[in-house]
């Protein structure tokens, strides 16, 4: 494949990503903008009455309490400091309100599935009640690194759930990757400890673990996440490079509950916010990067694997304001 190949692939690829986004937000905007429409109808500046009904417009998107009132007294800074803001203008001041709320992962600088240089294998820890997607988002990641390039090993570290294992074979299966398991009710650690030592031994480029998905005993929770990260890190001692939490977006305000747990059982290095298509409340992706402050590195946008994106705040802060979609 030529140069111009290539790039005209690449462009294509990003085209239809771009296509999924903005269908999967669909139902998030049209909720968002049906009431944003109404707090403006006939007003020709930014009063109390607009601020009171585009609050409403947010919590209803499932922004959140807390996101919401920053929001607004941003607004409210603005039109205090302006004098007079129209209407017509604020649809651009809450792009860039979004956008100054949404932060950037520091370890993704690449539009597609990549590791940072020096870092091989590079070891991710998946974590995640179960329900929200964790299985599907591992088999999704391993497929979309497979498919930019990179050799991928997975490992069945979830051995409380009998299904747990087989649903991340099927996976391994599917995407057409390897996978470490043991026998359900081994020790967790032990998967981890063999999964980074036969990627290792392989030179995978990419090890995804996965995690049991219990919150009902925080404390032993966090002793069995610790214990794993500990002996990863006797076999490879700067990993895990990464721990993602995946949050399921059509639980909305639950979604924030089950970040509170996990953040506080363990170091997460980024969010992956799945079902993000079959909800009108989107808003919470930015109500989870503006209250943990941890970037949202991956969202599900639908079914197919390439509907797991790297999140791109740009895009979906375009996506949700795109009114012609």
């Amino acid at each position: 494949m030529g140069l111009f190949d290539k790039l005209f692939k690449r462009n294509k690829d990003q085209q239809e990503q771009k296509e999924a986004l903005d269908e999967g937000l669909k139902k998030t905007k049209e909720g968002f903008f049906s009431k944003l429409t109404k707090a403006i109808a006939g007003k020709d500046k930014v009063d109390e009455e607009v601020l009171d009904d585009l609050e409403d417009a947010l919590v209803s998107a499932d922004v959140g309490i807390d996101t919401t009132v920053a929001i607004i007294n941003r607004i409210e800074a603005r039109v205090s400091k302006d004098k007079y803001l129209g209407t017509s203008q604020l649809n651009d001041i809450l792009q860039e309100e979004i956008m100054g709320m949404l932060t950037d992962a520091p370890s993704n600088e690449f539009e597609t599935f990549d590791t940072p240089p020096g870092k091989k294998p590079y070891v991710i820890l998946v974590v995640g009640v179960n329900g929200v997607g964790k299985t599907t988002t591992i088999g999704k990641l391993a497929y979309n690194f497979k498919k930019n390039g990179k050799s991928v090993l997975l490992g069945a570290a979830d051995t409380f759930r009998a299904a747990a294992v087989d649903q991340l074979t099927i996976w391994s299966e599917r995407v057409g990757v390897p996978i470490v398991k043991k026998e359900m009710g081994s020790d967790p650690s032990a998967v981890a400890f063999e999964t980074v030592q036969n990627g290792i031994a392989q030179s995978a480029d990419v090890i995804i673990i996965d995690t049991a998905g219990r919150l009902h005993n925080k404390a032993h929770l966090m002793d069995e996440l610790g214990k794993i990260r500990r002996v990863i890190g006797k076999k490879m001692p700067d990993a895990p490079h990464e721990v993602i939490l995946v949050l399921d977006g059509s639980t909305g305000q639950n979604a924030l509950e089950q970040a509170k747990h996990f953040t506080a059982a363990t170091d997460v290095t980024a969010m992956a916010i799945t079902k993000l298509d079959g909800t009108a409340k989107g808003g919470v992706v930015l109500a989870i990067a503006n209250q943990f402050k941890i970037p949202v590195k991956y969202i599900g946008v639908g079914e197919r694997m390439e509907d797991l994106q790297v999140f791109n705040k740009a895009e979906f802060v375009d996506s949700l304001f795109s009114l012609e979609k």
